[in-house]
């Protein structure tokens, strides 16, 4: 008994530093699970408020390339709300029934850059994603300029344009050759519930 009296307070002290270290190695084992599996965890984004405004249903027209035009457009948040999705549909069919336009666009505003970037694939061109349909632009006040540029002395300026009063947008589509600019669409966009 002399002898387990005699190491009693030093078992104590080693039973002490014994359940510290498991203690600290659980903390530890804790902080990197979480901090792996909020690297995994997709980041839950409040939406764009300009972009925000373009969410929803929506009739499009107006004139494009000489002709009046109608489109139905919806547009929702995909992704974890980062990317605003663009289904834009026209009612004007081709002779086997397929729409004679469709598209689908994306839309996303970088939060530390404040630099808006569409990527904008329709049934017109095959681009194979070629960097003539992407393009970035930086707000100002309720508009978001883009300038798509499909060539060196092409491009392909387009605008969106929130009105606040009416809630409805405007898209102004201008086609730019040789340093010449023309009027190529002037749309307005309301929403498909309202009358």
């Amino acid at each position: 008994m002399k002898i387990l009296s005699r190491f009693a307070p030093r078992c104590r002290t080693m039973g002490l530093w014994y359940s510290l270290c498991i203690q600290l190695v659980c903390v530890i084992a804790v902080c990197l699970s979480a901090t792996r599996i909020s690297a995994q965890t997709p980041r839950q984004l409040r939406p764009d408020p300009l972009l925000d405004r373009l969410a929803g249903e929506w009739v499009l027209q107006g004139p494009l390339a000489g002709r009046t035009t109608v489109h139905d457009v919806r547009a929702r948040w995909v992704l974890n709300s980062e990317y605003l999705e663009m289904r834009e549909v026209s009612r004007d069919r081709t002779a086997d029934g397929q729409p004679s336009y469709d598209a689908i666009i994306y839309l996303v505003r970088d939060p530390r850059t404040r630099v808006y970037t569409a990527l904008w694939l329709d049934n017109t061109d095959f681009s194979a994603f070629s960097p003539t349909g992407v393009d970035k632009g930086l707000a100002a006040g309720d508009s978001i300029p883009f300038v798509f540029t499909t060539s060196a002395t092409s491009h392909i300026f387009t605008t969106f344009k929130y009105k606040r009063a009416s809630d409805t947008w405007e898209w102004h589509i201008d086609n730019e050759e040789n340093g010449t600019r023309r009027s190529f669409a002037r749309l307005t966009l309301k929403r498909a519930n309202s009358k």
